[in-house]
């Protein structure tokens, strides 16, 4: 079966022991030098590797929306809100799950975080196998050097590095109480929380290796449990 939902026909879809990933991602203000699109492209990405990986994996269509209200204030940033995502992340997993035995959702945006847990949690309380994956690195948080070097490589083209400023650097631990009171705004006026400056593909391409490693082996364990 082809690797994308959205390229089938419904009489070409057959659900079996198929996953189904489902690429969560957000439209929000990435700076000035990366699109609004940067979580879900990642999501996308992160899916796309794994249904080279694994033969049984079928991508969903992507959720470009999600939480983003911590970048309310820059413009293009267009958010759900927490209960809107935690219940569009419910019943897509019910819909989904009439098809496909195993739905994956794939979140690449950390304002889903709290939201799309909630969901899965009640989906498996309801006897659904569901799994959530939330890429993780160690670096900076938000249109700094690992999304734009992530970027970088999977879509230069929309990157305008000539752009690229550098923002706070802070740890997120230290700058989550002014975040959680004041979102990005609080603390930066670019809408960066890290170094951009310092980016490349070649860092991209490690660190996107290492994610659909660690995206694979999740994958992995959840099916053998």
């Amino acid at each position: 079966m082809c690797a994308f939902l959205a390229d089938l026909a419904t009489v070409d879809v057959s659900g079996g022991d198929t996953v189904l990933a489902v690429p969560l991602g957000s439209t929000e203000q990435h700076g000035a030098h990366l699109p609004v699109s940067t979580d879900t492209d990642i999501a996308v990405a992160l899916c796309s590797a794994l249904a080279a990986e694994r033969p049984d994996v079928v991508v969903a269509p992507a959720v470009p929306y999600g939480s983003s209200g911590e970048h309310a204030g820059f413009a293009g940033t267009l958010s759900i809100g927490q209960a809107a995502t935690e219940l569009l992340v419910v019943e897509l997993g019910r819909s989904a799950t009439e098809t496909f035995q195993h739905v994956l959702f794939v979140s690449a945006h950390g304002g889903n975080s709290a939201p799309v847990r909630r969901a899965v949690a009640r989906l498996q309380g309801e006897g659904r196998d569901v799994s959530l994956f939330q890429p993780a690195w160690d670096g900076d948080a938000h249109a700094g050097h690992t999304e734009t070097s992530l970027q970088l490589l999977l879509r230069p083209d929309v990157v305008r590095p000539e752009r690229a400023v550098v923002g706070d650097t802070r740890p997120v631990a230290d700058l989550m109480p002014l975040l959680q009171t004041g979102g990005v705004r609080a603390v930066t006026t670019t809408g960066v929380l890290g170094d951009p400056t310092t980016a490349s593909v070649k860092a991209g391409g490690e660190l996107l290796a290492a994610l659909v490693a660690d995206l694979t082996a999740h994958v992995t364990a959840w099916r053998a449990s």
